[in-house]
């Protein structure tokens, strides 16, 4: 993997259409700078994507029965817990 302090150019074929489109669409700081905007998308596609993934393994997960024998395990360990004075969170002050 490269640096952040080294560039690697790339050639891609983009409809006008989309780049007009694209850099009306770009924040302030970046409207004008093509490079920058490409670079800024394809860094917030890359941090879609891992939270994508991870909210795709939470799911899969949750819906494990094993898992959920094991959350209900938890859960039932810690109900004495729950009478311990602090009340319902209706209760707590904001």
């Amino acid at each position: 993997m490269a640096s952040s302090t080294q560039s690697i150019r790339r050639s891609v074929a983009l409809p006008p259409a989309l780049v007009e489109r694209a850099m009306e669409a770009a924040p302030p700081e970046l409207q004008g700078n093509f490079n920058g905007l490409v670079r800024s998308l394809l860094e917030a596609y890359v941090e879609q994507r891992r939270a994508y993934e991870f909210s795709k393994e939470m799911r899969s997960m949750a819906a494990d029965p094993s898992i959920q024998r094991e959350v209900a395990f938890i859960n039932s360990e810690f109900v004495a817990a729950e009478g311990d004075g602090l009340g319902k969170p209706d209760d707590l002050p904001r």
